[in-house]
């Protein structure tokens, strides 16, 4: 694994385009760190501060955090899809095979790729999470500073099954552009299908086989937390309440669909005449 990892990681760094794609992927998500510390002046009758409005308290810190820090996602995205392009234009793919490397182990290495970022990208984000709740937050119990530290683990399931399927789409059609492309017209295929079945069947139906759709099941792992933030502060307002936990069946279609995603992606390069 170890032995993967360290070759995927130097062909990447030794690419100029990767390695600024990289970096900005886990410095963008800091943004968090500015917003809280953002102050908007109105006209000198009073300062508005984000951090010191609550949302930066803990438990819920980790949802928004891990929410906004996701929106970033797709920087990493665009390294993934120039992994595989890269190995073809290149004819790199070709000589790693007849280097030895076989092509389990092709696949294994951009997929121990995307888990070595995946995490990376993780630690990093939950490490800035709990520092800002330091600072910010009015509660310094254990039992509250940890609750909800699930949207971590939800944060890096989002991640590794998004670069799954990115890793598929790069095999399948070989080209960065048209990889992202395409997952662009998948995002407005599945907006297409659920509008069909709402109105041909039941929204219930609908909204049940949605959530089963990759990109769909993937934004459920951690829903928006702006409704969230709204209840804290009108919490009389119940009509505005919504489940925002995250539900470990969810966690298990997303990982789902990783394996079918990193499977596709192999038997694709396993029948491929290279």
């Amino acid at each position: 694994m170890l032995r993967l990892l360290t070759l995927e990681l130097q062909k990447l760094w030794l690419n100029r385009a990767s390695k600024v794609l990289i970096i900005m992927s886990f410095i963008l998500p800091f943004t968090v760190l500015i917003l809280s510390s953002i102050k908007i002046n109105f006209f000198g009758f009073f300062t508005l501060e984000l951090g010191e409005l609550g949302i930066f308290n803990f438990p819920i810190i980790w949802h928004i955090t891990t929410f906004f820090a996701a929106q970033f996602k797709f920087f990493f995205a665009i390294v993934v899809v120039s992994m595989i392009s890269n190995e073809y234009s290149n004819k790199t793919l070709k000589q790693n095979l007849i280097d030895g490397l076989s092509k389990k182990e092709f696949i294994l290495s951009k997929f121990y790729t995307i888990l070595f970022f995946s995490f990376a990208a993780t630690v990093l984000i939950g490490i800035a999470t709990f520092l800002i709740g330091l600072y910010y937050s009015s509660y310094t119990e254990a039992s509250i500073i940890f609750r909800e530290t699930e949207f971590l683990l939800a944060y890096f399931v989002k991640l590794t099954g998004f670069f799954s399927l990115c890793l598929f789409l790069a095999m399948l059609l070989k080209r960065s552009a048209f990889a992202l492309g395409f997952l662009f017209l998948l995002f407005i295929s599945e907006g297409i299908i659920y509008g069909l079945m709402r109105w041909q069947i039941s929204a219930e139906v609908a909204d049940s086989i949605h959530n089963f759709m990759p990109l769909q099941s993937m934004w459920n792992l951690i829903e928006q937390p702006i409704q969230r933030i709204v209840m804290t502060k009108f919490p009389e307002k119940t009509d505005i309440a919504y489940d925002y936990a995250v539900h470990w069946y969810e966690v298990f279609i997303v990982l789902g669909w990783t394996a079918i995603f990193i499977f596709l992606s192999y038997r694709l390069l396993k029948k491929r005449d290279l």
